[in-house]
């Protein structure tokens, strides 16, 4: 098991570093959803050399369609959501400076590839957890692309999220290096 830190966002360099996979990580502060289509939408806007609805320096975008909230809850359900659908666009959000991604699921060696040559981390949520993790979310308000509906990007301030960092920036990965501890060896 790694080590257990609490940071808050927007991360930097030196937050990074410092992580390895199997580390448990608390987040506070604020952090980022979209799925497929707003990655979409986002890298469309990169393109065209327009602005983003959000700065992406430093950003933990966590990769979540969450359920209606409750009369006097932010938000509902918010597990996270399978993070392969994402893999062709994450390594241009994190050139341009992304430096987190909550989700689950493995990523390609293209997303670990760019974690590693830009300095970011992909963290695991635990899935089927959603009500629970809906409750570290302290506020919720869509910033882009309403017409979305639960894949609307939104703005969340989290209080002590907990996350697993599962690639890390030094080519990591905590489902490889989990499997490997339970494999056969043959002599």
């Amino acid at each position: 098991m790694g080590k257990t830190y609490n940071l808050t966002t927007p991360l930097s360099d030196k937050d990074i570093e410092m992580l390895k996979c199997g580390d448990v990580v608390y987040l506070s502060g604020t952090i980022y959803t979209a799925r497929d289509a707003a990655h979409k939408r986002l890298i469309d806007l990169i393109n065209e050399g327009k602005e983003l609805p959000f700065d992406l320096k430093g950003s933990v975008i966590y990769f979540v369609g969450p359920t209606p909230p409750k009369p006097g809850d932010p938000i509902g359900s918010a597990g996270p959501t399978t993070s392969y659908r994402m893999d062709s666009y994450s390594p241009t959000l994190i050139k341009l400076g992304q430096k987190g991604m909550i989700g689950k699921g493995k990523r390609s060696q293209e997303v670990r590839d760019a974690c590693k040559k830009y300095k970011a981390v992909y963290f695991g949520a635990t899935g089927g957890a959603g009500a629970l993790l809906g409750k570290q979310i302290k506020s919720a308000k869509v910033i882009a692309y309403e017409e979305l509906g639960p894949e609307a990007i939104r703005e969340l301030e989290v209080e002590n999220f907990p996350v697993t960092v599962v690639n890390d920036m030094y080519g990591c990965d905590l489902y490889e290096e989990g499997r490997r501890q339970y494999e056969v060896k043959d002599d």
